[in-house]
């Protein structure tokens, strides 16, 4: 697919998620979408009780594969950029970190997905968060702004991946860092998946090896770059879920199929500093 033609793709998917509430990006252990409450997958992708009862409902949307903002160490004054703030979960999370002093930043491309952030921005009276409409290949943020860029499940939705990892360098601040949670894969997807519309929506089919995924990162000028956490991404849930049944119903595909791949399939969290 075209670049356009995928960021459309994209675009439409999310703004029917924003509207319908619920799918999900997550790993092992928890399924997806309508039979699992958005609170349940996120616990098990890594956020706490006390974290998910601090925001708005509606900021939490199941669409997580990890919880960024618990392992990127952030302070009060720092400036957090968000990349997919979706609902706006983690911009709330950070928010909280980094205190009146700091700044929070979303970016999403959805504007149905900013209208829910920004109407859980209000509920929370969250006065140190915006939320601005862009793409994350062309963030819509002045260059050496951020101290952190956080993400979550996003990045593996660009159709370029490396230009993504330029603009995230380009607004950090020297010595700034990114915590990113994402899918990556161990190995290539098979066709049947990778030429489908609805397992790039969900997550899949855009993702790239690790290896790769690594050096775009390292490509855009990050050190230290590593891999702190990895987990098995579960294919178990796609019986269940909206999207993923989209998968199997359009294109034929069993989910014998599909787990056949599941062990192709991890979510990552991946650290790196801006060191100049």
């Amino acid at each position: 697919m075209k670049k356009e033609e995928t960021t459309k793709i994209v675009r439409e998917g999310y703004a029917k998620v924003a509207r319908q509430g619920s799918s999900c990006c997550a790993p092992s252990d928890t399924c997806c979408g309508s039979t699992v409450k958005a609170e349940d997958i996120s616990k098990v992708v890594g956020y706490s009780e006390e974290e998910l009862a601090s925001v708005p409902d509606a900021a939490n949307m199941g669409l997580g594969c990890g919880n960024p903002v618990a392992i990127a160490s952030l302070k009060e004054g720092e400036t957090v950029i968000d990349l997919g703030s979706g609902g706006g979960l983690d911009c709330f999370l950070a928010a909280a970190k980094v205190g009146i002093s700091g700044r929070v930043i979303g970016i999403d491309m959805t504007p149905e997905m900013l209208e829910k952030a920004r109407e859980n921005a209000r509920r929370g009276n969250y006065v140190n968060v915006e939320f601005r409409l862009g793409e994350i290949e062309n963030l819509p943020v002045a260059d050496n702004t951020g101290n952190v860029i956080i993400s979550n499940c996003v990045i593996n939705l660009s159709p370029d991946k490396k230009r993504v990892f330029s603009e995230a360098f380009r607004v950090l601040k020297p010595g700034g860092r990114i915590m990113i949670s994402d899918i990556a894969l161990k190995k290539d997807l098979p066709d049947f998946l990778k030429d489908s519309i609805d397992a790039y929506i969900s997550c899949l089919s855009g993702a790239i090896k690790k290896d790769e995924y690594l050096s775009a990162v390292r490509d855009a000028g990050f050190q230290d770059v590593e891999i702190i956490e990895e987990r098995v991404f579960s294919l178990d849930c796609y019986s269940d879920d909206p999207i993923a049944k989209a998968v199997l119903d359009n294109s034929k595909i069993t989910l014998e199929q599909l787990r056949d791949v599941a062990d192709t399939i991890v979510s990552i969290k991946v650290s790196g500093v801006k060191t100049c």
